[in-house]
């Protein structure tokens, strides 16, 4: 699959991360059926904030060297 632009590229990184986050919540439910709404958000929070990799932005590695946006082109 050739995604021709950047913005593309984004859309499809922000919607695999909401697809992350909707199944976290299905798992969620299914493991913790008595856990309302709420209790459910503050877990996905954490979740997010605590998965491995989080703290050091989800990429373990060298850092990129151009800035970010296309300026350093």
């Amino acid at each position: 699959m050739s995604l021709s632009s950047p913005q593309e590229r984004l859309r499809v990184a922000l919607d695999l991360a909401d697809l992350g986050e909707q199944m976290m919540r299905a798992r969620l439910r299914r493991e913790q059926p008595d856990l309302d709404d709420a209790a459910v958000q503050a877990a996905v929070e954490r979740w997010r904030q605590e998965r491995p990799g989080a703290l050091l932005g989800d990429c373990p590695g060298r850092p990129y060297p151009r800035p970010l946006g296309g300026l350093g082109r």
